[in-house]
């Protein structure tokens, strides 16, 4: 059998654009000779739907797509991901489903089994587990339909009591059909590729795999549909961050040339350049999908403005992002010279708003209250939440949307200013640590310098008092980063972190300051997520509570 695999960029809730995609695939795929054409997880919707899948309009819509695209099943066969009502009174109103259409008509459906809640994934809140197996026959051949996470329960340390395909393979299925909205992270590639592969072994039939492209605001998927042989050799994989297509024949499983994304960067270079890809498709689908064309920044001489810049500009284009100096009297000379060979090599349109005036009107109006007291943490933040004011104003007036330059190192310890630095619609480097942020500015800087090299190798500082520095309040950021990347994303406590060698009054501060400054966390723009453990919707930490605080 002819199977076409079908890597879309969906968009939620968008019916009409997800159903001429998908109606255009299965055209090609019937030109092509397929007999069967796979589509992702949820595609009629789009992943994840959340809440919007507790309005019968949107699940009615739903149920007319695939009514829709059912007709053009003529002469091939498609399989396609929607939520399903549960006729049952008894359980959660949904379920995650697979349509299989054919002859016009929906030929069977099989309902998701494994539901995460975990991390990013919410889908208990809205669907009710599969109990019931069995597989699906079409033109001779037997298959096993399995939705996402149904493959997943195979590692040491299982979540769930049963395995789909434990129950599926007595049935004596020719091969497997999994289709997936399997979210991006630098490490996800490695790890699902060793999960589909751990299932061929134990099944001993062939996989076919189907994954969502591109992003839904925060979360991101790289796509990497694939197929693997009987033996567990990988036969072909589609393109990462890109739509693709392409046609596999289940009598001759052949592999051409291995596929790997190490393939597109070089030596060295696969964590920081799948981020980099990561990031500007996030980018741009956030503006595209949203309808938005134009972005714009604050460009402070420092290197996460500059990597914003940098990313934003490949995105959306190098007229499609206005940088907007805001220097102050503690801004030194460099800032805005360096700035400027930037915005020179990127060739993008700037201007420059001097804040100066704005804050020495400020200071007047507060001095009879802040009286003679010390200049402090106050006087610098009025700074940040000027700079937040102009930039807010610009691009009220022309339609901007604002890039927040963050990083995720600041983030956690609450090195920010709320309603200054902190403030903006999409926040590119959130999930990304200073250190990284090095490494992805010498990755754009390949084949040459966009970001000047005094950007890279000067210290950073926040330029809010003379002569100020990162390094004055917080630890080396390589010191720094080494526990955030314990405490957060392994999850690593502070005995952990002691017997690893880090000094103990180190730890504990840190801790204490990832911990308190949660509620500025809760108040930012949504993050870009490239990490296996994210701020936002994949770490809920309450902000009232005191444990290590």
């Amino acid at each position: 059998m002819k199977i076409a695999l079908a890597q879309i960029n969906y968009h939620i809730g968008n019916f009409e654009s997800n159903i001429e995609k998908i109606k255009s695939a299965i055209r090609q795929a019937k030109d092509a000779g397929a007999e069967l054409v796979v589509f992702a997880e949820l595609a009629v919707s789009g992943y994840p739907p959340r809440d919007f899948l507790e309005f019968d309009d949107f699940i009615n819509k739903c149920h007319i797509a695939i009514t829709d695209i059912a007709t053009k099943c003529r002469g091939i066969a498609a399989i396609v991901g929607s939520p399903t009502k549960n006729p049952d009174f008894h359980g959660k109103n949904l379920y995650n489903s697979a349509y299989f259409l054919a002859d016009g008509k929906v030929r069977n459906v099989r309902h998701k089994t494994l539901l995460p809640n975990y991390d990013v994934f919410d889908e208990y809140r809205y669907f009710e587990p599969n109990k019931k197996f069995s597989i699906i026959e079409y033109k001779g051949a037997k298959i096993a339909l399995t939705i996402c996470e149904d493959l997943w329960n195979i590692g040491n340390d299982p979540l769930y009591t049963v395995n789909p395909m434990d129950e599926l393979i007595g049935q004596e299925p020719d091969f497997m059909i999994n289709i997936a909205a399997s979210p991006f992270n630098y490490n996800q590639h490695i790890t699902r590729n060793c999960i589909l592969k751990k299932n061929v072994k134990k099944y001993g039939v062939p996989l076919f795999y189907v994954n969502h492209v591109g992003a839904q605001t925060e979360l991101l998927f790289d796509g990497g549909s694939q197929v693997i042989d009987g033996n567990g050799h990988l036969i072909g994989e589609l393109k990462y961050f890109e739509e693709d297509f392409r046609i596999f024949d289940t009598d001759n499983l052949q592999a051409d040339q291995e596929h790997k994304p190490g393939d597109n960067y070089p030596e060295g270079k696969i964590k920081i350049g799948l981020i980099h890809d990561a990031l500007v498709m996030g980018v741009k689908n956030y503006f595209q999908k949203l309808g938005f064309t134009k972005a714009i920044l604050g460009l402070s001489g420092g290197i996460d403005s500059a990597v914003t810049l940098a990313l934003a500009v490949e995105a959306l284009g190098r007229q499609n992002v206005l940088s907007v100096m805001l220097p102050s009297q503690f801004s030194s000379d460099h800032s805005i010279n360096d700035s400027e060979i930037l915005i020179k090599n990127l060739g993008s349109p700037a201007q420059i708003i001097n804040i100066e005036e704005a804050y020495t009107a400020f200071e007047h109006s507060l001095k009879p209250f802040f009286k003679d007291l010390p200049f402090g943490l106050a006087e610098e933040n009025l700074q940040a939440r000027i700079r937040g004011v102009l930039l807010m104003a610009l691009s009220n007036k022309f339609g901007y949307i604002l890039l927040n330059t963050s990083n995720k190192s600041e983030a956690a310890v609450g090195y920010g200013t709320l309603y200054g630095d902190m403030c903006g619609g999409l926040s590119l480097l959130g999930d990304v640590y200073k250190t990284e942020v090095f490494e992805l500015a010498r990755y754009i800087n390949l084949k040459e310098e966009i970001i000047p090299e005094n950007i890279i190798t000067k210290p950073p500082s926040a330029e809010l008092r003379p002569n100020q520095k990162d390094s004055d309040s917080l630890p080396e950021y390589e010191i720094l980063d080494k526990i955030l990347f314990q405490y957060i994303e392994q999850r690593q406590g502070p005995k952990e972190l002691i017997e690893m060698g880090f000094d103990e009054a180190v730890v504990r501060k840190i801790l204490k300051l990832v911990n308190t400054n949660e509620y500025k966390r809760h108040q930012t723009p949504p993050i870009l997520r490239i990490s296996t453990k994210a701020f936002g919707m994949g770490r809920r930490m309450p902000i009232v509570g005191k444990y290590l605080a």
